[in-house]
């Protein structure tokens, strides 16, 4: 009878098998019984399977074949190392306004400090920009206060805060009475009289809508047409002031970043955590300031009203 040749043994080498053909030279493997339950044949050159380490025939190497009790468990094993290193792999964000910053120019809605826009500061005014609006004069850095700038003439913090809190309390209380002798309210901007009929208080906001600057891409049934004044640095500085357009669907806390980005109000709600340097909004026909968490459009806040931006004044009212 001649001798019995068996080839040598081999590891799987495609990503699909599951299974190990036993080496000729491991003598105990040679002459094994096939473990599957149904199966028990002889196999002089049995296949072991790396999963549930048992033995079994040619027809019952897989493991679907012998319905292997760990199925799977070896190609968890041997994707270990690359699964990992793709699950621990940080994932890159889109940018986006929630994630990066965004070029200090009114009109510029440039991403930057992204691999694509690198950002460029200002050395006169400490405002980063775009690569477009990175020179002095494509900005009107003239016109900027610097960020972080004193004035000379400057109040103390808490007179400031308190002056501009009592000035804009006295106007929302006051609103009508001023606006019929067209009086100037301290360091805010001169009432405009609000017309009484319907349709008087219609073409004025028909006016406003001509007039207000906002996000194009903002639909037009959703616009809410507002006059927004900043706040002052100063008692004695006259505050900015404009005719803007937000979206009724938007937080109050959005309306103020867009408000003060367009005013050009420096916002530090979101770096400083006292109230002292926060912004808050408040609307001078309820007389009320508005939470940062309810819908601009909600209900109090009505066509052709008047927001004001305030720093401080939730300090003042957390005193008060």
């Amino acid at each position: 009878m001649p001798p019995i040749t068996v080839s040598k043994g081999r590891s799987p080498s495609n990503p699909n098998e599951t299974f190990t053909q036993m080496a000729d030279t491991d003598l105990e493997s040679l002459g094994r019984h096939c473990q599957y339950e149904y199966c028990g044949q002889l196999d002089f050159l049995p296949f072991r399977c790396e999963s549930c380490h048992n033995t079994y025939c040619l027809d019952h190497r897989t493991e679907t074949a012998h319905q292997c009790p760990r199925e799977g468990e070896w190609a968890r094993r041997r994707n270990g190392t690359t699964k990992t290193s793709q699950e621990n792999r940080t994932t890159v964000e889109k940018p986006s306004i929630y994630n990066t910053d965004q070029c200090a120019h009114i009109q510029c809605k440039t991403l930057i400090n992204t691999f694509k826009d690198p950002a460029v500061r200002c050395p006169q005014c400490n405002h980063q920009y775009c690569l477009k609006h990175r020179l002095r004069e494509e900005h009107e850095c003239a016109k900027i206060t610097p960020l972080g700038a004193r004035q000379s003439n400057a109040a103390s913090p808490n007179d400031t805060i308190k002056s501009m809190f009592a000035r804009v309390r006295t106007w929302g209380r006051d609103k009508q009475q001023a606006a019929a002798k067209g009086t100037l309210l301290p360091a805010l901007p001169k009432l405009k009289p609000k017309p009484n009929s319907p349709a008087a208080r219609a073409v004025a906001v028909n006016g406003l809508k001509r007039s207000a600057k906002g996000d194009a891409s903002v639909p037009v049934d959703k616009r809410l047409y507002l006059h927004t004044v900043g706040t002052a640095e100063t008692q004695a500085a006259e505050p900015p002031a404009g005719d803007f357009f937000f979206d009724s669907r938007w937080k109050v806390g959005r309306v103020l970043d867009d408000a003060a980005k367009k005013l050009r109000v420096q916002n530090l709600n979101n770096r400083v955590d006292g109230e002292d340097s926060k912004l808050r909004i408040f609307h001078v026909e309820s007389g009320e300031f508005l939470e940062f968490s309810e819908a601009i459009g909600a209900g109090k806040v009505k066509q052709g009203d008047t927001i004001v931006l305030l720093r401080g004044a939730g300090a003042v009212l957390g005193s008060a």
